[in-house]
């Protein structure tokens, strides 16, 4: 069987056979080594120095069961509920991606872009309610993906697909909160770690080669990875450094439908039609049906450096830096219907000559004259440049107290300098037909002609059939930077009780920026003698198995053709660009934060069983300041809205072993996350026409997303190295976000609009709607995890080097969305909450061999309530995604790997209307192989 055939039985049997050698060269009796201490020991988790101690004691050493240990270590050892991931070994983590790794941790769950992992949902909590901090400080990262995948990140949520996992050796989740750490999450604070100099115990240099190939783009894209380190002084001096660069090419591709909608709200059905149903209020049809081919083309590289001192027996300083740059280029190809997507004002309406409406009402198939189609071809150049330095210092004034501080800067710079989309166009075609019968993801698509052929395809620019072909130009940046500084003291009160006190100050900013031409559709005619012929080229369909009698390669535009003969990029005459057409993305938000915190420990006995804990208070005060751009009586204005609010947020933990190897843990905390930065922009359209006044934008005033937290939790480390969980966790969240309309003087408004917005001549006390977002009621979110680790070490024989690591997690929560007067539109899930997600784990390891294969599933989870275009709701299908690792040490320094990652070849699958179940975008994008070698010196 090829390597490219579906299913992931190629390499299962490749597995199988490389586990039977390796057994088969492992010398007889030979045992795994235990290199960890018991989990299960009184004072919690080993130090981390002893666990480094621990894996160098032979040169051949056991890693991903080691790391499960240490990482179950770090968890035993905490007050809170935590987990954490380790690195296997020095620069190598457990997955090529960071945001892939955390989907193993429990209640974790993720979102792709280009088959990668991009972002984290933490129990239920999108993206925007986790805080990521890396090395100590608050950091954010943006790029841009596909429009199917959230399009340019102008939001909170962290973008995990800027960095090479290689750059960081641990990980941290934090799903209670204290007082000592820091605001800004109702899900769970994730901490990222780069290694240090001091981690290690003297010279250490490792470095690493793979080459990886992607099965549809039928490419081999190199990574590698490099770390050193040394200390000097006896140990006083130490310094780091490591870089890690990857290049990957992808091809995504698929059908799509940008949505469905009804007959009569598109009005593009001719009332002549004979096929008269497909007019009705309840039949669905879509809206640009298409098939597509993306190509994505990525260069990521990173670096990090660490340099730590100990002056003396007490203390220590820490300087670490961290720079990645993230490039990517992505053509976006398609060849559609326009049709169904427009009101078909000024032409003849599509005429439906044949129709099946199925038992959801969707016309599933339809034969259609007068139908305007088009091939579109998209291109995006994007650069993502990451920085961040952070200097931390530690010193003990006695055996009782110490302090430390930190300071810091991180800024995230997204460039998307051209993106670029020019269209050809062919109106009035008869005969076009679909048919979702068959396939209700990948129907059959006949266009009635020859789509390859370049005299069938126009450049259009008139508007006489009100199709015209289109020149798009919207370049873009989204920009984002923390400065943070922060003092930590801590007094130890006698052998039970420490005092902790601290203050923080951070400065964040964003600044997102977007051009436009004036009229996209105003396009310049070709010159005499020119011909579509050199100016397209062909592209096809790689893998995706369609309908026969589907166009599988079609005619593109060619960009670089149309540029170079058109000049577009010139910001010239009808291509020069300014941000009229897109004042909604030229805004900006400046968040000043202070806080402080006094938290309290303890270590004593209840009812004679060791119970630790802290409570305390944190408040922070955060000043705000939101720019943006309205539009008064159709006059672009600069608009900065300020405004101040403060925030109380107790906090406690407990710990209690009710054995020496079965934990008990209780938090509960007072919460908060900021409003997403899309909604605070104060830019608004301020429009007086007659009697009309109409007032619509964003919110700078929204009130942050705020909750009360309960968690209850039980461990039981049953066998070394080994345990069983439960987590039960309840969130209270008191606000939301919706927009809705209200009716009020404008002198009166809630928003912050000042009089002198109003156009001349209209008096404040007159009254206004007002259509903004809106802090809403909330709604409960509840659920529970379970986990399960354990090494096979009770087995006989082989069997005893394997082990597993099982989780399951369930969350629930209803939230009523509104419409925008306000009325219930729906009782529903939070948008990217799955009920139900779980990750298995099956691993064996020797001294030489080591293989695992890991299993992460997540359910259906909701997008947009209400949905769009007359759907009660948008959303994507759950996934399934199965990757695998195998590697063997030649000898103690040289390690051959194999990886294969997305083995099951899942579909990203979107879909609108619970009922209806119509297809939004369908796309694969196919397995990946990674071999490398690994060398350590």
């Amino acid at each position: 069987m090829s390597i490219h055939a579906r299913g992931n039985r190629p390499l299962v049997a490749v597995l199988s056979v490389a586990i039977a050698l390796a057994l088969q060269t492992t010398a007889p009796g030979l045992q795994a080594q235990e290199i960890v201490a018991d989990p299960q020991q009184p004072d919690g988790a080993q130090d981390a120095g002893d666990a480094g101690e621990a894996k160098t004691l032979d040169a051949i050493v056991v890693t991903y069961r080691a790391s499960l240990s240490a990482a179950l270590n770090e968890k035993r050892a905490e007050v809170g509920q935590v987990d954490a991931i380790v690195a296997e070994d020095i620069g190598k983590f457990p997955d090529l991606n960071l945001a892939e790794s955390l989907q193993r941790i429990p209640g974790v769950a993720i979102t792709r872009d280009a088959g990668e992992g991009r972002n984290i949902s933490v129990r239920g909590l999108g993206p925007q309610f986790t805080r990521i901090r890396i090395n100590g400080m608050e950091a954010l990262t943006t790029t841009g993906g596909t429009d199917a995948s959230g399009g340019v990140n102008r939001d909170r949520g962290f973008d995990f697909n800027v960095f090479a996992s290689e750059l960081f050796n641990s990980i941290t989740v934090r799903k209670t909160s204290a007082a000592e750490v820091d605001e800004g999450s109702l899900g769970a604070t994730v901490d990222l770690q780069v290694a240090r100099p001091f981690d290690y115990p003297g010279f250490t240099a490792v470095a690493s080669t793979q080459a990886s190939y992607g099965d549809l783009a039928e490419k081999w894209n190199p990574r590698a990875a490099a770390l050193i380190s040394n200390v000097w002084g006896d140990g006083r001096f130490g310094a780091l450094f490591s870089v890690a660069y990857t290049e990957r090419d992808l091809v995504e591709e698929g059908h799509s439908t940008v949505r469905w909608d009804r007959g009569t709200s598109s009005g593009n059905f001719n009332a002549a039609s004979p096929f008269a149903q497909a007019r009705s209020a309840d039949v669905f049809h879509p809206r640009l049906p298409r098939y597509g081919v993306l190509e994505h083309s990525q260069e990521r590289i990173g670096a990090t450096t660490s340099l730590q001192w100990r002056t003396g027996e007490r203390t220590l300083f820490t300087l670490d830096g961290l720079y990645a740059r993230f490039d990517a280029t992505r053509t976006e190809n398609f060849l559609q219907a326009q049709s169904f997507s427009r009101a078909g004002n000024g032409k003849p309406q599509t005429i439906v000559r044949e129709g099946v409406v199925d038992g959801r009402n969707n016309l599933v198939y339809g034969v259609f004259d007068n139908v305007d189609l088009r091939t579109e071809a998209r291109y995006d150049e994007m650069s993502t440049r990451f920085s961040q330095i952070t200097l931390h210092g530690s010193h003990e004034f006695s055996d009782t107290f110490r302090a430390s501080g930190l300071v810091g800067y991180a800024k995230s710079e997204f460039d998307n300098p051209i993106q670029t989309t020019i269209t050809l166009d062919r109106a009035n075609s008869n005969g076009y037909r679909w048919d979702y019968r068959g396939n209700d993801r990948l129907p059959l698509i006949d266009y009635g002609f020859d789509v390859t052929n370049p005299a069938n395809w126009g450049w259009l620019n008139t508007s006489a059939n009100s199709q015209t072909s289109e020149i798009r130009l919207r370049p873009q940046t989204a920009d984002n930077s923390f400065r943070t500084a922060r003092l930590d003291m801590a007094w130890d009160v006698g052998h039970a009780w420490t005092l902790k006190g601290g203050a923080s100050w951070k400065k964040y900013s964003f600044e997102t920026t977007e051009q436009r031409r004036a009229s996209e559709t105003v396009v310049p005619a070709l010159p005499p003698g020119t011909d579509l012929s050199g100016l397209t080229r062909l592209i096809g369909l790689r893998g995706l198995n369609v309908p026969a009698g589907t166009p599988r390669v079609w005619l593109i535009p060619n960009l670089n053709a149309f540029a170079g003969l058109f000049d577009i990029y010139c910001n010239c005459g009808m291509f020069a660009l300014s941000p009229d057409n897109a004042r909604g993305n030229n805004r900006s938000v400046e968040e000043e934060n202070l806080g402080g915190y006094l938290q309290a420990e303890f270590s004593t006995e209840a009812l004679g069983r060791p119970l630790r804990g802290n409570f305390g208070v944190r408040y922070v005060e955060t000043e705000q300041r939101s720019t943006g751009i309205g539009l008064i009586n159709g006059v672009p204005t600069e608009i900065t809205v300020g405004r101040k609010y403060d925030d109380l947020l107790p906090a406690l933990n407990l710990s209690l072993d009710l054995t020496d190897d079965f934990v008990v843990r209780f938090g509960a905390a007072k919460v908060m996350a900021r409003p997403g930065l899309g909604n605070l922009s104060p830019g608004v359209n301020i429009s007086v026409s007659g009697s009309a006044r109409t007032v619509s934008g964003q919110n700078p005033l929204l009130n942050p997303f705020r909750a009360t937290t309960y968690d209850l939790g039980f461990e039981w480390y049953f066998a070394p190295e080994s345990l069983l969980s439960l987590a039960l966790f309840y969130k209270d969240i008191d606000s939301f976000v919706q927009t809705t309309r209200q009716t009020g003087t404008f002198d009166q408004n809630p928003f912050g609009l000042p009089i002198s917005l109003l156009p001349p001549g209209v008096s404040p006390q007159d009254t206004f709607e007002f259509t903004f977002p809106v802090n809403t009621p909330g709604g409960p979110l509840k659920g529970f995890e379970v986990g399960y680790q354990q090494p096979f070490t009770f087995l006989p024989g082989i069997w005893q080097r394997f082990g597993t690591q099982l989780n399951y997690t369930y969350v629930d929560s209803q939230i009523s969305y509104l419409t925008a007067t306000g009325a219930l539109a729906a009782r529903e899930n939070l948008t990217g909450l799955s009920k139900k997600a779980y990750n298995a784990t099956l691993y064996y390891e020797d001294e030489r061999f080591g293989a695992r294969v890991s299993l992460a599933h997540r359910d259906d989870y909701l997008t947009n309530v209400p949905g769009r275009n007359n759907n009660d709701v948008e959303g994507t299908k759950g996934t399934t995604t199965v990757d695998a690792s195998a590697s063997y040490k030649l000898n103690e320094r040289i390690e051959l790997t194999f990886e294969g990652l997305n083995l099951t070849n899942e579909f990203n699958d979107q879909w609108v209307d619970s009922v209806g179940d119509r297809v939004s975008v369908y796309h694969q994008t196919g397995r990946v192989y990674i071999f490398g070698v690994r060398v350590r010196f």
